[in-house]
């Protein structure tokens, strides 16, 4: 994963953000096509994921907050990976301005610390209903540190497997 510091100007009036710059991402080797954009908004104490797409329809994702503060997380799914079944986590807010690409092969969740959170999301794979997968946000194994044991979750997502039943297939 790569956190990305999206380049702002700002003055008086405010500041106009760049959200996404196809040169800057080729400069670290990231993909420089995207296939669909999302946008999630969500109530402070709201938990979404940990999703994923299986492959081919495998989805890097470009993160980031355009309203609010959320704390994101992605898990390695890869079984090949030294990493597998560790996460990472970084908050992303609408004043600090970075973003997140979480690569093909990781779950993806957050849960949302600010009133009210609008993420952006770039992706380079369209949504694919027969390619989506998760594993439940609380999975002891994964042991992910969310600020909260009581989020407000969807109860598809609190359905999911646990990591070890799952077969994300990266």
């Amino acid at each position: 994963m790569v956190v990305v510091e999206r380049s702002t100007f700002s003055d008086d009036r405010g500041f106009f953000a760049e959200t996404y710059r196809a040169a800057a991402f080729a400069s670290f080797g990231l993909p420089q096509a995207f296939r669909q954009d999302a946008h999630s908004r969500s109530g402070q104490g709201v938990l979404r994921g940990l999703h994923y797409q299986r492959s081919p329809m495998a989805q890097g994702k470009f993160v980031w907050v355009a309203t609010g503060r959320i704390l994101d997380v992605a898990v390695d799914l890869r079984r090949s990976a030294a990493t597998f079944g560790r996460w990472v986590s970084l908050e992303l807010a609408a004043d600090n301005r970075l973003g997140l690409y979480i690569p093909p092969g990781f779950a993806h969740g957050f849960y949302t610390l600010s009133d009210l959170a609008d993420v952006m999301y770039k992706l380079t794979q369209e949504y694919s209903p027969s390619h989506e997968g998760g594993i439940v946000w609380n999975d002891p194994d994964v042991g992910i540190a969310w600020p909260v044991t009581h989020p407000t979750v969807s109860a598809r997502d609190a359905a999911f497997p646990r990591l070890r039943d799952a077969d994300p297939a990266f």
